[in-house]
């Protein structure tokens, strides 16, 4: 391989500001780096370029009115998928997708890791970071992780001991805890772990004591600071390499989970400077002016000033990492993949939050932005989930051998590539999923088979199973029966059979609702 000394430096994509120069660095000629960008809670049309004129017919109603153009610039230059859903759209069971190319049977979470559940990644299987790091990357993470049951191993004082007797026996918070080193880790090298849904007051670990005051891995650090603000600045001194933090001959893999927009919205925990330059009531003075959509009750949707101003701070953020990565010279050789955990309903049904079947919980944005290997400006229409992220990022890197036979995703790099040998066909519909509940999407109807809930008991009746037509019904206020369409139901109740054998998903174990689910 030849060298290449990075001997300029440009600061044009992004609108770079005149700062201190980043070492140059001599390097070889290498693999595509990798950056997965994974906002917290971002549904897929919170974003400005949904409203121009190339992207706006491919939107199911209206976009957001949300200022976000560093995002913009990522899908006007790269590859917009206009049908990427969140299979499961929950925290822990999204992430334990994207991170393995499993579904949640084959992966271990069910649920959201909490201190009362036994959900956890499991550890003796290959996750992306795990492939990656194989195959000769230095890896990264930052931000929020969410795939670890939740135990009290801590001390008083948020220390990792690593057992519940004392000084152990205490949890640090409900939800997410901390990743100790060891097969939990999954082949994270430099780890920078944000915890807490408190924005402007994160727990934060981290192996680099550099980045946390001096402490050790497992120490608890309280930097009091906006946590998309501090990720940002540790992901760009990795990136530029400053104590040497990874090896520069290597291409880098590096996930970032940023929490916001995630709730709570609330003045605390927003960034009030940018809602009051972008979103005050000078320029919007009704709120049916930000929630936009036919079917939000503007009462729920009370906190969209709030939703939309983290989003445009968090876009922000990832602006200033996208300068770095222009600044040591390597966007155009890096795959930059923008996706999200899941949607927002911000009012839509009357729900905040997420864990429906609705299109607002579903859809999310998918954006691949890799100005070397692929084709800026255009748009793909493919369905496409979590589990899917992982074959296809190590197809769009040239690993597609790499991927184990065990993953369940399907690898669609080759529909995004300039290559004439397209060697996977779209697929008719994809499997959606929550605690009780299977469906189908396909590229016109939303199919949601419910159980229902009762309580501890182990025999669960079929509560309801009805289709939305997103084509004429784009804000999903009717219910249809199958009846009202019997081809479209068999087809999708046939689909729906297929994908949860194919997942061997509990349902199809137990042939759960067989007279209604086409199993053969």
């Amino acid at each position: 391989m030849k060298k290449i000394v990075l001997l300029t430096l440009t600061l044009l994509a992004f609108g770079c500001k005149e700062e201190k120069k980043p070492e140059i660095i001599q390097t070889e000629t290498k693999a595509p780096n990798v950056l997965i960008i994974y906002p917290d809670q971002l549904r897929r049309y919170s974003a400005g370029f949904w409203s121009k004129e190339k992207y706006r017919d491919h939107v199911i109603g209206k976009p957001d009115p949300v200022v976000t153009p560093h995002i913009d610039k990522l899908a006007e230059n790269g590859v917009v998928f206009t049908q990427a859903v969140s299979n499961f759209p929950l925290c822990s069971p999204a992430r334990g997708m994207i991170l393995s190319g499993r579904y949640p049977e084959q992966n271990g979470i069910w649920n959201n890791c909490r201190k009362d559940r036994d959900e956890s990644l499991r550890d003796d299987i290959e996750t992306i970071t795990d492939l990656f790091y194989d195959a000769g990357y230095n890896t990264s993470y930052f931000g929020k992780c969410h795939w670890l049951k939740n135990e009290p191993l801590f001390d008083e004082k948020g220390t990792y001991v690593g057992s519940t007797e004392k000084p152990g026996g205490n949890y640090i918070n409900r939800y997410d805890t901390y990743v100790p080193p060891g097969k939990s880790r999954h082949s994270i090298e430099y780890f920078y772990q944000s915890i807490r849904d408190t924005h402007y007051n994160p727990l934060v670990y981290s192996n680099d004591p550099n980045a946390i005051d001096g402490k050790k891995d497992g120490e608890l650090h309280e930097p009091k600071a906006f946590t998309p603000k501090i990720e940002a600045e540790k992901i760009k001194n990795y990136l530029q390499n400053k104590d040497n933090l990874r090896d520069s001959k290597k291409p880098f893999f590096l996930m970032w989970s940023l929490n916001p927009p995630h709730n709570p919205w609330d003045d605390e925990n927003t960034d009030m400077e940018t809602l009051a330059k972008y979103y005050n009531k000078e320029k919007y003075p009704q709120d049916s002016l930000l929630a936009v959509r036919d079917n939000a009750d503007l009462k729920v949707a009370s906190y969209v000033r709030h939703y939309f101003a983290n989003l445009t701070s968090v876009d922000n953020y990832i602006g200033q990492v996208l300068e770095t990565l222009e600044e040591i010279g390597e966007l155009d050789n890096t795959i930059i993949l923008f996706s999200s955990d899941h949607g927002e309903m911000l009012g839509s049904h009357s729900k905040e939050g997420k864990n429906v079947f609705e299109t607002e919980s579903l859809a999310i944005p998918f954006i691949v932005h890799w100005p070397k290997g692929l084709q800026g400006g255009t748009i793909n229409d493919v369905l496409f989930g979590g589990p899917d992220v992982l074959p296809t990022v190590m197809g769009l890197a040239g690993l597609s051998k790499n991927v184990p036979e065990a993953i369940e995703g399907i690898d669609f790099s080759s529909l995004l590539t300039d290559s004439n040998e397209k060697t996977v066909q779209k697929p008719e519909g994809i499997l959606l999923m929550l605690a009780n509940s299977r469906g189908i999407l396909s590229n016109r109807y939303t199919l949601c088979v419910d159980q229902k809930k009762q309580g501890e008991s182990k025999t669960k009746s079929l509560q309801e199973v009805y289709i939305y037509d997103n084509q004429e019904d784009p804000y999903q206020l009717k219910k249809l029966s199958l009846e009202e369409r019997p081809e479209v139901a068999a087809n999708l109740l046939s689909i729906l059979g297929k994908e949860l054998k194919r997942t061997n998903d509990p349902w199809y174990q137990q042939k759960k609702f067989k007279d209604v689910i086409r199993y053969e």
